[in-house]
């Protein structure tokens, strides 16, 4: 497929979209008030408005390789600030994936350079629970262990964040939960980590050991 399929494509897409709905384009150009964000991996398979069926401005993204909360992260910052506190959504959803590539090289150890240095927590995780993640057996059930308990860390990074913690101390409701995606099934699952205030943080610890 060309550049040029693309163009065609989106074409193509608007066109129908204008021809379903004349507003459609001017409505979603004059404002965006989602209630959700996504944080979620950049892997091409988890396109995050489709597998939750929701419209265009209805979920504020922000992606990246494995789907970390880093903390000197400016560009991530900035989009869980602007959703908390000029967006106002109320629920922060860190998604992972199972079969996560950015997961899988963090666990075998493999070099791939640059994005190393971008790995470096997920091989912290690694050490962190070996003892767990050696009870799985294979490659591929401790991959999907770490999956887990990846989502589970950064959700609790999330929460911990000078934002969502002043989010919580002004009163306002915004809940932060953590969520893994299966490729193989297309279905989201809910890995009952869910904060809504700063007594909740120590959940994370007892389900990443559990």
């Amino acid at each position: 497929m060309s550049l040029k399929d693309l163009l065609d494509n989106n074409a193509r897409w608007a066109a129908q979209k204008d021809a379903e709905d004349p507003d459609y384009f001017r409505m979603l150009s004059e404002q965006q008030s989602p209630e959700y964000l996504w944080i979620g991996c950049s892997d091409s398979r988890v396109p995050a408005n489709e597998i939750v069926d929701l419209h265009p401005g209805e979920l504020f993204v922000h992606r990246n390789v494995a789907n970390l909360v880093v903390a000197s992260d400016l560009n991530m910052l900035s989009v869980l600030q602007y959703a908390v506190e000029i967006l106002r959504v109320r629920h922060v959803i860190v998604c992972g994936h199972y079969g996560c590539g950015g997961v899988r090289a963090a666990l075998r150890r493999v070099e791939l350079g640059l994005i190393d240095n971008w790995l470096e927590p997920l091989r912290g995780l690694c050490d962190q629970h070996a003892e767990d993640l050696a009870a799985h057996d294979g490659e591929a059930a401790r991959a999907d262990r770490l999956c887990e308990i990846n989502v589970v860390r950064q959700a609790t990074n999330v929460a911990q964040t000078p934002i969502v913690q002043g989010a919580w101390r002004r009163g306002q409701r915004v809940s932060v939960h953590g969520w893994i995606y299966g490729l193989g099934d297309g279905r989201l699952r809910d890995l009952g980590c869910t904060l809504n205030r700063p007594e909740d943080l120590h959940l994370a610890a007892r389900l990443t050991h559990g």
